[in-house]
């Protein structure tokens, strides 16, 4: 089972500027944040990723993450129907609030972090880390900041690793994980989590020895052994990237990325 989401192909999004593309994420966030209409969610957003994830070939990354993208709006949608208590109810559900506004805005919200997740997913599947750093470096961002936050995308997938491998041997061992209930399955893989802890602190303690021992931490501007071109397609891109997140900023200002009247 493949740990890291980063999927090598040649198309120009992977092509793209690491600047550029770390612009696009933030893009991405910052224009689902301003709308809370599924319409206005989808439509071009939603559609636009769509489009980038047929281009990139993400598929497989995403068919791995379809049951959280399903658990993200369903439970998002039933949670907003129980808190959000406003307009004519339609339906008398006991605790459930089902109207109109209800059923928008939980929908609403569980597309927004649905494409929270999407834009994420197709980041790490056309960025690599080393990608992802230098960009945070271009915009700026303090090394050691930029270089704790790809260091955490470079590590979780280890994580992942040694926890399927000790997964992988305990069951050699006749240990079975299905065993029980739901609540029994869970419990059997609480022996997991100290392994992986463990291993955690070992990793964490070897990796702070080699990079005192490669000078981290002596200049605030390090070098780097990769240098990227900015080309015509990076320019396109990010005036393109510009515009989409005015407009996002527009339907906010103007009402049209609301619900609606609140009646």
């Amino acid at each position: 089972m493949p740990i890291y989401l980063y999927i090598d192909r040649g198309t120009f999004v992977h092509r793209l500027h690491p600047t550029v593309k770390v612009f696009a994420l933030f893009v991405m966030f910052w224009s689902v944040y301003w709308v809370d209409n599924p319409i206005a969610l989808l439509i071009p957003i939603g559609v636009l990723m769509l489009w980038v994830a047929q281009l990139t070939d993400s598929w497989p990354n995403f068919y791995r993450l379809r049951w959280l993208f399903a658990i993200l709006v369903f439970t998002t949608t039933i949670a907003w129907m129980v808190f959000y208590r406003r307009g004519a109810v339609l339906v008398n559900v006991p605790i459930f609030h089902v109207s109109r506004l209800s059923l928008v805005f939980g929908v609403g919200r569980g597309i927004k972090l649905a494409e929270l997740l999407a834009a994420s997913v197709l980041f790490l599947s056309t960025t690599k880390i080393e990608e992802f750093t230098y960009g945070l470096q271009r915009m700026r961002v303090p090394y050691r900041v930029g270089f704790a936050i790809s260091l955490s995308f470079r590590l979780v997938p280890l994580f992942i690793d040694s926890a399927v491998t000790i997964v992988d041997a305990q069951r050699l061992r006749g240990y079975d994980f299905n065993q029980g209930g739901p609540i029994e399955r869970v419990r059997r893989y609480v022996p997991v989590v100290i392994p992986v802890f463990m291993g955690a602190l070992r990793k964490a303690n070897n990796m702070a020895m080699a990079l005192e021992a490669r000078g981290f931490g002596f200049s605030h501007e390090p070098t780097t052994f990769i240098e990227y071109q900015v080309t015509p397609a990076d320019i396109a891109a990010f005036a393109f990237l510009i515009g989409l997140g005015a407009l996002y900023f527009m339907l906010y200002w103007t009402g049209l990325g609301g619900i609606g009247p609140l009646k």
